[in-house]
């Protein structure tokens, strides 16, 4: 079982402004002259976590982290206006071009997966390698089932998510929550996105897992992640429905390590089964007993297994 690597700081860092009232905050990790690798978070709205860091080889990666509008060190700190996927798109690019960097391999998890393949199909010439964890493809089917279908798995983290609603509002929680979410009174706000991330975090492993459980504790944290999920929810992550699979023909000529915990329930198998499909040039690995989270050992192993592979290969 490989070990992740030791937990090193930035050898550079700052804050880029990307227009709308948004700056972006920007970290590069590893060897400096190294092979770059851009790396996006999940969620929307859960940041760059340190632990991304660990999963690079620092003596043969450059690594690239940003924490995407509104989430981590990017300000204003919980912002939905103009936070949209394009937006984040373009972000991805700028960050690219004041970097100066070429070509990069990217990685995402989760929602990252779907944003690495939005960036990748738009700006498919600046790509090397697409490595992706637990496949999200942003469809209507898998929204709702995060919402309602989850409680077939988790019925009681799910009953805990709808308890702080009424009656009436149990008939859309995407709206109920969303409008707590927005509401500018802190006992309302904070106490739904308490809620949403503690559920979502619940179900993410394969076993209970505390560790994972604490990245959620932090009540800002928690609040973001779920204010800036509810409103991408709303908006069908602001793109059409089935896009990123239609526009696969547009990154055919590009490398894709696909990744995928066999009882992922935050992002279930079919997601990544559908894409390898459509995606004749990658190639995907079924971990089985593990989850969501990259924190899962066995998915923890294979993402670094991959990523040692991906270098020796040159």
């Amino acid at each position: 079982m490989r070990k992740l690597y030791p937990l090193i700081e930035p050898y550079d860092f700052g804050l880029l402004d990307v227009g709308n009232n948004h700056k972006i905050y920007w970290e590069k990790i590893g060897n400096k002259n190294g092979v770059p690798i851009l790396v996006l978070h999940g969620g929307p709205g859960a940041g760059g976590n340190t632990s991304l860091r660990q999963f690079f080889n620092p003596k043969y990666y450059n690594i690239i982290i940003f924490d995407q509008r509104g989430c981590g060190r990017s300000i204003p700190s919980g912002s939905i206006d103009n936070n949209t996927t394009p937006d984040l798109i373009e972000d991805i690019e700028k960050i690219r071009i004041y970097l100066k960097i070429n070509k990069w391999n990217i990685f995402g998890g989760s929602w990252g997966s779907s944003l690495a393949i939005a960036y990748s199909q738009k700006y498919p010439n600046n790509i090397i390698n697409i490595i992706l964890r637990g496949i999200f493809l942003c469809r209507q089917q898998e929204i709702d089932w995060f919402l309602y279908g989850m409680k077939n798995i988790f019925p009681e983290y799910w009953k805990k998510f709808v308890s702080i609603l009424s009656t009436k509002e149990q008939n859309n929680l995407l709206d109920s929550y969303y409008e707590r979410l927005i509401n500018k009174n802190p006992k309302i706000n904070e106490e739904a996105g308490i809620a949403w991330a503690r559920y979502e975090a619940n179900c993410s492993t394969y076993l209970p897992n505390n560790s994972v459980k604490e990245d959620f504790v932090d009540i800002k944290s928690a609040l973001n992640l779920a204010r800036i999920e509810a409103h991408y929810f709303k908006n069908n992550l602001f793109l059409e429905e089935n896009q990123l699979l239609d526009n696969v023909y547009k990154i055919k000529n590009i490398k894709g390590y696909i990744i995928q915990g066999r009882y992922d329930v935050i992002c279930p198998p079919q997601s990544a089964y559908d894409l390898s499909k459509a995606w004749t040039n990658s190639e995907i690995k079924i971990i089985e007993k593990a989850g969501h989270s990259s924190s899962e050992p066995m998915i923890r192993n294979e993402i670094l297994q991959t990523l040692e592979r991906i270098k020796n290969e040159g």
